[in-house]
Formats: C-alpha cells, sequence, structure tokens
C-alpha cells in the first residue's frame, strides 16, 4: 500500500542538504507533469517550469558560484520576498525559523560569516542533482501567482510519495538576471522561485530539523455574524 496523502502531508519537510545520489529525468518529467492536476482558476495553468540538471545545471551553477564572491547574497530580487517592516506575529516567527535553523548545525547569531555561508548553499540548491525553475508571465496577477503555489503543493507532495526530497527557494529571485542570461528564458516571464529536488541526506543535522506550526489559536476562527 503506497504512503497516503496525510503521510505525505506530515512527512514533507525543505530538506537543506542531499546526497549525490543521481535522479532520473523521466522521473523529474512525470512528476511534474502528475503534479500539472492542481487547480487553477479558469483553469488558466499559469505555471512555467524549467528543469535542470546534467551539464545544463552544472552551467548554471558554476555561473552563480563566479558571481557570490561579489554578491553573497545574490544580485537583488525581482520581488519582495517578505513585505517590507514585517509585523507581528509574522516577524518573530519568521525571527526563530533563522534561529532554530542555525542553531541546528550550531552556527551561532555572531557567526555572520557562518550564516552567509550556508545562506549562500541555497544558490548551489543544497547540492541536489536536479532542480526546477519556476515563473510566470509577468502580466499575471496574485491569484494566478496562488495557482503556481498549489501547482508546487503538487510537486512536494508527489515528490514525498515517490522517496524524493524538495526544498522550495524564493531566494532564486537573487539571481534572476543569472537565469536570464544563461538560460532560454523568455522575456515576459518572471523568475519566481528554485526548487531542489534529489534524495536526502538523512545523516545530516539541518535535516533533523523541523520549523514548527503555530497553534489554531492564532488563525484558526470560527465565523460569526457582524450583528449576531
Amino acid at each position: 500500500m503506497g504512503m497516503s496523502v496525510s503521510e505525505a502531508v506530515s512527512t514533507r519537510k525543505s530538506v537543506r542538504a542531499f546526497t549525490a545520489q543521481q535522479v532520473d529525468p523521466a522521473d523529474v518529467q512525470q512528476l511534474l507533469k502528475d503534479a500539472a492536476l492542481a487547480p487553477s482558476g479558469g483553469n488558466v495553468q499559469p505555471w512555467r517550469i524549467w528543469v535542470l540538471t546534467g551539464d545544463v545545471l552544472q552551467t548554471f551553477r558554476d555561473k552563480v558560484r563566479e558571481l557570490r564572491a561579489d554578491h553573497p547574497m545574490g544580485q537583488g530580487g525581482e520581488y519582495d520576498v517578505y513585505p517590507q517592516d514585517l509585523w507581528e506575529p509574522y516577524r518573530s516567527r519568521r525571527f526563530k525559523n533563522g534561529q532554530d535553523l542555525y542553531a541546528s548545525i550550531d552556527i551561532p547569531r555572531e557567526d555572520k560569516a557562518g550564516r552567509i555561508n550556508q545562506f549562500g548553499n541555497n544558490f548551489d540548491f543544497f547540492g541536489a542533482p536536479a532542480a526546477v525553475l519556476v515563473g510566470i508571465e509577468r502580466r499575471m496577477g496574485p491569484p494566478q501567482w496562488s495557482d503556481v503555489g498549489m501547482y508546487l503543493q503538487n510537486v512536494m507532495l508527489l515528490a514525498t510519495e515517490r522517496g524524493l526530497a524538495t526544498c522550495p527557494q524564493e531566494a532564486w529571485t537573487s539571481w534572476h538576471q543569472v537565469a536570464y542570461e544563461t538560460l532560454d528564458w523568455p522575456e515576459d516571464v518572471m523568475l519566481f522561485c528554485g526548487l531542489a529536488i534529489g534524495y536526502e541526506d538523512t545523516a545530516h543535522p539541518i535535516n533533523n530539523w523541523r520549523s514548527d506550526r503555530a497553534d489554531t489559536s492564532e488563525w484558526l476562527h470560527e465565523a460569526k455574524l457582524r450583528n449576531g
């Protein structure tokens, strides 16, 4: 009996260290195809997907690596991953998430170089043997961005079911220009995020950490009539 949806949801996590085991490109293609049954308003299906494996992935990594010495945090995004001046409780959640992540690999807060180096692993897809860059046409609006999110959730849950690990990475907006210059990328499409795909390095301590979730009392509401 295969993995249930509930098991896939509860066991999926963002993996930040991968083994060297290769992923069959045909399996990646099938995974991405199967995920396209995701809901989409008006059946627009706005996601645009580029798969990077083999020499293409290595060339792309090498190009980014060349530039990282001068731009350790990237060259700047096309959109803000988080709102400016993030407010509570979201600011505290984000702060704690970062603290917990670095603590899992024994990088103290005062070790700025260590933190920058770990953040830079984003731009190596954490060593994953396969990667995806996800785009959306610039004329699309927030509802279509939500469709892309639902597609990505399908990809990650199906990957979990098939024994693969993933890590979604909005940080790749910081290197959008490299993608546009290196790959056959159309001008009317914005790079939204990357997705690392491979096999989890279960021995790496960073993969033994899980981010926590807010109590339902913070976000779950029973609807009531305003004048009731």
